[in-house]
């Protein structure tokens, strides 16, 4: 059974980085898909990366693009998102998702079957 633990948030001014890690028990294979959400209060849940296979294939939100990037270490399938030129419309709780075998949508949440509990990130000006 996968379970997902996302880590590396917290409090950063306007312009600034961090980078979040999702890892855990059950990530070794049958994993195709992981991905990243985010959710900001009263705000629908909306995609943020994924990547396919380890990286053969990412997906950006148009929020994101050119400022956050996704990667996945091959062999523990751990999944990172490097955030960088914070803004405060980025602050919310990350999520990190997985799905195993099967063709998905890569940003849509309702296709992803194993989830952490998610990590804040607050981004002041």
């Amino acid at each position: 059974q996968v379970q997902l633990v996302e880590s590396g948030g917290g409090s950063v001014q306007a312009g600034g980085s961090l980078r979040l890690t999702c890892g855990g028990s059950g990530l070794i294979g049958n994993i195709d898909y992981m991905a990243w959400f985010r959710q900001a209060p009263r705000k629908e849940r909306e995609g943020v990366a994924a990547i396919y296979r380890g990286g053969v294939k990412t997906y950006y939100g148009d929020p994101v693009k050119g400022r956050f990037t996704i990667s996945q270490d091959s062999a523990k399938k751990t999944l990172y998102l490097q955030m960088n030129n914070l803004q405060p419309e980025d602050t919310a709780i990350y999520y990190c998702a997985a799905r195993r075998y099967g063709a998905i949508r890569p940003l849509h949440a309702a296709d992803y079957n194993y989830w952490g509990q998610g990590t804040q990130v607050t981004v002041s000006s």
